[in-house]
């Protein structure tokens, strides 16, 4: 983690993935909460509660995610609903974080969670949006295949205030994305119930 308690980037070559890891992509249960603060406690200075990761799970506005290799859980994001507007943020879905264990990064984890929240999100709205950190140059990487493009810039989004000062809100739709928006494979989207 770089001091700015983001993942650090690495410029380098971004195809690291173990072509005999599958990654499998489903939606989160109560079951998986635990794991979920596993990989936080490990990632980051600052971890959700069980009651808070309870309530997003059983949220039908939200999708929580969980990504495994070999039945292990290895990462995890969330979305969030806003139902009302926040200056230049409108309401609508949003990306909420995703973490992934160190030795799991840049191998398409990120990328998998990314896409099935984005499918989910697009199965109910025209927009995905999403706030990042001006400095958190992981993110916006990761992100870009899906072209996001930036709406506004500010101190804060809803309830997202940035270290620094500088946020970014960021917008993408199905046609903006292309081919990147493909289906995450041997994963079926996630349906309107997930």
């Amino acid at each position: 983690m770089d001091v700015n308690g983001f993942a650090e980037f690495d410029f380098g070559d971004a195809r690291r993935n173990d072509p005999a890891a599958v990654v499998d992509v489903s939606p989160a249960s109560l079951g998986d909460v635990a794991a979920i603060i596993s990989i936080e406690q490990q990632s980051r200075p600052s971890q959700p509660g069980p009651a808070a990761l309870d309530a997003a799970v059983r949220d039908p506005e939200r999708y929580v995610a969980v990504a495994s290799v070999n039945g292990e859980v290895v990462g995890w994001g969330k979305t969030h609903f806003w139902d009302y507007d926040d200056g230049p943020a409108p309401s609508g879905h949003y990306l909420g974080g995703v973490t992934v264990l160190s030795a799991w990064r840049r191998r398409g984890v990120g990328a998998a969670l990314t896409t099935a929240r984005l499918q989910w999100i697009w199965a109910r709205a025209a927009d995905a949006w999403y706030v990042v950190n001006a400095r958190n140059l992981v993110s916006i990487e990761l992100h870009r295949r899906w072209n996001f493009t930036e709406v506004a810039r500010g101190p804060t989004f809803h309830t997202t205030t940035f270290t620094g000062g500088v946020g970014l809100l960021m917008r993408a739709a199905p046609a903006d994305s292309g081919a990147a928006y493909g289906q995450v494979p041997g994963q079926e989207p996630p349906t309107a119930g997930e």
